[in-house]
């Protein structure tokens, strides 16, 4: 993904705002000269320069999106008119000349939203129909507008307004007819904007839907000046309070459309906030499924497809295990931090006009991937450490069997030879060291047998969990009943649950002072489930603990879960569950 770093630069900015507020200071100053009140002059300035602004601050924020300078445009083209109050030729015939541009901006402004550009030939050509009325029009109705006769010809009420320098003489009773027509394709062109407006909203997915909502603020707007245009038009002497209202309702519809992208860029930077939790809202191990819906919400677009790499068949594959294309506009790849394929986006179209947002949800999806695949290689690694180590015990268990105990049983077997020959020898203190040393070698052989026995119990590869289970009661300092399956599990399962229970067995004796342990294990919903439960005095914590703690940490080695209940007073039970077949 290819972010958006371009940036206004700060002279060309300055030089924009400078223009548009020169526009509205020389507009709001031929407004007064045609006579224009208080309230008049603020109404104006509120719609031009909300255009202005609004423009300007998209723009600076947007810079690689026409919008923002189609919405200056607006702002600066909006006091065209009002240069008809003056009395300088020059600036009357312009004021007349290209008092409609501004619809042409709006129209092209409207249009082009949210990604200003043309992306269809009725656009395109709509646009360059709006502004060839206003140029060709504009000029023809000019050529034949004389402000002394046509005194009610636009919006002004300047009498003494003028004169025009582009007034063909003998032309001004053609006027009424040409600005007839001229006003008609106005409302026609209206006409036309309005459908196809209507067209793309009903060809728009739900997110270009939100994002087109400004559009049909500005359709109001068109309708109100298409009402205001007939209502002035056909009415010979509109009292003033009609004038007025039509008047306030335009004005108040216009400032409502820069306020409405305005809210729609507000809303795009709130959905790039939002992705700062989306991460922890994915959650720790999300599945396919969960991380759709999840963007699905925060880009808007419930049509959202996710696509995650799969060596096999090397493509991108959604949560149904069907293939997700990565052609054609509106997807967005995210690689992983080696430059692997990661995941695809499949996403509305106009999603990619806030590239921002989807660098940021790009960005979020990898840290929440490559978390995964880190913690699964983890648990690979540590999983097979865990084997190698348990595999690793028992061979040393066998290796001590078959090699040192071996020997100590052999040279015990010799000794006791020994000593039957000298049972007749007249040395007392010979035959007594020989008794020593038989001792001493069989002391040597059972503490061997019990190192072998806590390093793996040659039982539990044997014969299994239950039976170790069972020996090792036999061998505990307090009272042990054991309840478990006659079933074989994995090695690695069977050893973890094993020294899961000695672990707990030492606990109750040391320090749980308990008279009495129940210990179970079974198979349950594709786990083996092994609890063990004391009548000790409770407060054990894994917290405080190192042996509780070394256990959880065994067990999640393994995908297995640890569950301690030790109320003060109340006993202790340590339940272990770890997957199996």
């Amino acid at each position: 993904m290819k972010s958006e770093n371009r940036q206004v630069p700060m002279v060309r900015f300055v030089a924009v705002a400078c223009v548009a507020a020169l526009s509205a200071t020389v507009g709001s100053w031929a407004y007064v000269q045609a006579g224009a009140t208080a309230g008049d002059v603020v109404r104006d300035l509120s719609v031009g320069l909300a255009y202005a602004v609004g423009g300007l601050v998209a723009w600076w924020n947007r810079p690689d999106n026409r919008t923002g300078l189609l919405m200056i445009a607006e702002g600066t083209t909006w006091f065209i008119g009002n240069l008809q109050g003056t009395a300088v030729p020059a600036l009357f015939a312009l004021g007349a000349w290209w008092e409609a541009l501004n619809m042409a901006v709006l129209v092209h402004l409207v249009l082009t939203f949210p990604d200003g550009r043309l992306s269809t030939p009725l656009t395109r050509w709509l646009v360059r129909l709006a502004y060839g009325m206003v140029a060709v029009g504009g000029l023809l109705r000019t050529l034949t507008f004389d402000p002394a006769v046509d005194i009610d010809a636009t919006y002004l009420t300047c009498r003494g307004c003028g004169p025009n320098p582009l007034l063909v003489p003998g032309t001004t009773d053609l006027f009424p007819y040409v600005d007839g027509v001229y006003r008609a394709f106005g409302w026609v062109l209206s006409a036309v904007l309005v459908v196809a407006i209507v067209r793309r909203w009903q060809l728009a997915s739900v997110a270009r839907k939100r994002a087109l909502l400004p559009a049909w603020i500005a359709i109001a707007l068109a309708s109100a000046f298409l009402l205001w245009d007939l209502l002035l038009y056909v009415m010979d002497d509109p009292a003033w309070p009609v004038r007025e209202s039509v008047f306030l309702v335009s004005d108040l519809a216009q400032v409502a459309v820069p306020i409405a992208f305005l809210v729609g860029l507000l809303r795009m930077r709130l959905q790039r906030a939002e992705v700062s939790g989306l991460v922890i809202e994915m959650g720790t191990d999300p599945d396919p499924g969960r991380l759709r819906a999840v963007l699905a919400r925060v880009l808007g677009d419930p049509g959202l497809r996710l696509g995650l790499w799969r060596d096999e068949p090397a493509g991108y594959v959604d949560e149904d295990g069907l293939p997700v294309d990565g052609t054609g506009p509106g997807h967005t790849r995210v690689d992983s931090s080696r430059g692997t394929p990661l995941a695809l986006l499949r996403h509305d179209p106009a999603l990619a006009e806030d590239p921002g947002l989807l660098e940021a949800v790009g960005a979020a999806l990898r840290l929440a991937l490559e978390n995964v695949w880190l913690r699964t290689q983890a648990k690979e690694v540590t999983s097979r450490i865990v084997r190698a180590a348990d595999a690793e015990r028992g061979r040393l268990e066998r290796d001590l069997h078959d090699g040192a105990q071996a020997r100590l049983v052999f040279a015990l077997m010799e000794l006791r030879r020994v000593e039957r020959g000298l049972a007749d020898h007249p040395d007392p203190s010979l035959r007594r060291s020989v008794g020593e040393v038989e001792t001493n070698l069989k002391l040597a052989l059972e503490e061997l047998r019990g190192i072998a026995h806590g390093i793996h119990p040659a039982v539990l590869t044997r014969e299994g969990l239950g039976p170790a289970l069972t020996a090792l009661a036999q061998q505990a300092a307090l009272p042990v009943v054991v309840a478990a399956e006659a079933r074989r599990y994995d090695p690695v399962v069977e050893s973890t649950a094993y020294f899961t229970v000695c672990e707990a067995l030492s606990n109750a004796a040391k320090h749980a002072r308990a008279r009495a342990v129940s210990v179970s294990a079974r198979h349950s919903g594709g786990r083996l489930v092994v609890e063990t439960v004391d009548d000790g005095i409770g407060g054990a914590d894994t917290a405080r603990g190192t042996g509780l703690r070394g256990l959880a940490d065994r067990l999640a080695a393994v995908d297995g879960i640890l569950h301690v209940d030790s109320p003060a007073g109340g006993g202790t039970r340590i339940r272990a569950e770890l997957p199996c077949r």
